[in-house]
């Protein structure tokens, strides 16, 4: 069902993006017209915690737009000579791993601007959780001029060669602007079918990495 102008189901989106501008102005250009969806739809922000690079346009811009931010960062990276100034509301955690959870537990769906290294990482796995069960959150993939072209067809590589389903691969939605990521998303429903019992947060990182809390979530 579509939404009426101004009025979003998500209350919280998770941002992953990254610390570098890039040299394509319209990496730039893309963030500040994310953040303006944001502010629009009256939804706040989750991300890395860092205010450099696209993650510093979108947080500084989401912040300045009067919504909420909510900066989840390593104890080890919090250093200003690392991240710069923090913006919005800063939450320290003990690892890389529980971050990602924190951000996933924190947010209503995920975004990703184009990136590097981490950017990947961090949305792969939110795919991969989403395949598993342990969520069913939207995830969108802000495909600015083609920026992930490369990677959305490696994806469909790998649903011909039998290692991803057609269903799995539906939990990407992907765009080429802000404005039609954000409609997309408002109407995603999952496809795919759980592969595991429901998981938490917490237990998956139990499991995977040891570091975490063991209560399983609603």
């Amino acid at each position: 069902m579509k939404k009426l102008s101004g009025i979003s189901r998500f209350k919280r989106i998770c941002v992953f993006c990254g610390s570098s501008p890039g040299k394509n102005p319209s990496y730039q250009l893309a963030a500040l017209q994310l953040a303006n969806q944001l502010i629009e739809r009256k939804i706040d922000l989750v991300y890395g915690g860092g205010s450099i690079g696209l993650m510093g346009l979108v947080s500084q811009a989401v912040y300045d737009g009067g919504r909420h931010v909510l900066g989840v960062i390593p104890k080890t990276l919090m250093p200003k000579e690392i991240i710069g100034e923090t913006v919005g509301e800063v939450r320290p955690v003990s690892s890389m791993h529980q971050r990602k959870a924190e951000m996933a537990r924190q947010a209503d769906a995920f975004i990703a601007l184009p990136g590097g290294y981490g950017t990947l990482e961090e949305l792969l796995e939110v795919i991969t959780w989403a395949q598993l069960g342990i969520h069913d959150k939207p995830v969108g993939l802000l495909n600015v001029d083609g920026y992930y072209n490369s990677l959305l067809s490696f994806i469909d590589k790998a649903v011909d060669e039998d290692f991803v389903t057609p269903a799995a691969r539906n939990i990407i939605v992907s765009a080429p602007t802000a404005q039609e990521l954000m409609s997309k998303l408002e109407d995603y429903v999952p496809r795919h079918y759980e592969t595991t019992p429901k998981l938490s947060w917490e237990m998956e990182q139990q499991l995977e990495y040891g570091t975490a809390k063991t209560e399983i979530s609603r």
